[in-house]
């Protein structure tokens, strides 16, 4: 339970990273393309950092190319989930489309821990996830 606390602080941690990274990048490439553009490329760079960071400090596990190309899918449900929260408040509330991404994101975030929980970390590794995890990583 203990460490299931710790994980839960420090992906709340990664988030807030991950949160300013990507709307800091937003708000950079925002005068240059329509926000919705803006928006999924700052989402695509934010999602490297966030791989990174998620699995050397939120899970204390080694990144591997298996769980890089597997990490995106724990983002399509907070892409689509941020899209239509992105889309809703912006069309229909009629919210600031430099804030509306932020209060989108907030709404995404269970979804985020749970998936990326499943796929970062082993629950019964196999021989082959075992031998994975002991080879050194070539993405860091």
């Amino acid at each position: 339970m203990r460490d299931q606390l710790g994980q839960i602080i420090r992906f709340g941690v990664v988030g807030g990273i991950n949160t300013g990274t990507f709307f800091g990048c937003y708000l950079l490439l925002h005068p240059w393309m329509p926000y919705f553009a803006a928006y999924t490329l700052a989402f695509l760079l934010s999602m490297v950092g966030s791989f990174f960071l998620n699995t050397y400090f939120t899970y204390r596990t080694r990144p591997t190319w298996k769980k890089f190309a597997l990490f995106p899918l724990t983002n399509v449900t907070n892409y689509l989930v941020q899209s239509a929260g992105l889309y809703a408040l912006v069309t229909w509330a009629g919210m600031d489309d430099r804030i509306a991404p932020l209060v989108a994101a907030v709404v995404a975030i269970p979804f985020t821990y749970l998936i990326s929980r499943r796929i970062l970390v082993s629950r019964d590794p196999g021989p082959q996830d075992e031998t994975e995890e002991r080879q050194p990583s070539r993405l860091a």
